[in-house]
């Protein structure tokens, strides 16, 4: 025994065969420590793959449902917009009639039919033919 300082340090005598033994033990527990650790490793590894592919699937489902309901939206602002163009409308109509009032026969001018010029075929013919020759005198060649 040698005194360290405050302590002593006791040295153990091990046999051979019992250091022998103690290395076969520690190195099966770490084996098996090993094979405990990597089990868990390609568990979890699993469980995030699998987690992963199925947020995929739902991520898609979610994009699709949000298509739907974008195009369901644009739809409805339409025909919001529709039905508010046909209100106006309607409420224009019903605003005009309280302006107007109905018509009775009573309230109608009624006017002759203007009496149609007739003008004989050959009246027409000869001033057309007089107009020709006063036009000619302008056209004049050489």
């Amino acid at each position: 025994m040698k005194p360290y300082g405050n302590q002593l340090n006791l040295k153990k005598k091990v046999s051979y065969e019992s250091k022998k033994n103690s290395e076969k033990i520690s190195i099966i527990n770490i084996k098996l420590i090993h094979q405990i650790f990597d089990s868990i490793n390609i568990s979890l590894l699993v469980l995030i793959f699998t987690l992963l592919f199925l947020s995929f699937s739902s991520q898609r489902k979610w994009s699709n449902t949000y298509k739907n309901l974008s195009k369901t939206r644009a739809i409805s602002n339409n025909l919001i917009d529709l039905i508010s163009k046909i209100e106006e409308f309607y409420i224009g109509e019903l605003e005009s009639m309280n302006t107007y009032r109905k018509t009775k026969p009573e309230d109608l001018i009624y006017l002759d039919k203007p009496p149609e010029k007739k003008e004989s075929l050959f009246k027409k013919n000869f001033s057309s033919f007089i107009e020709g020759f006063r036009d000619s005198e302008y056209q004049r060649g050489y």
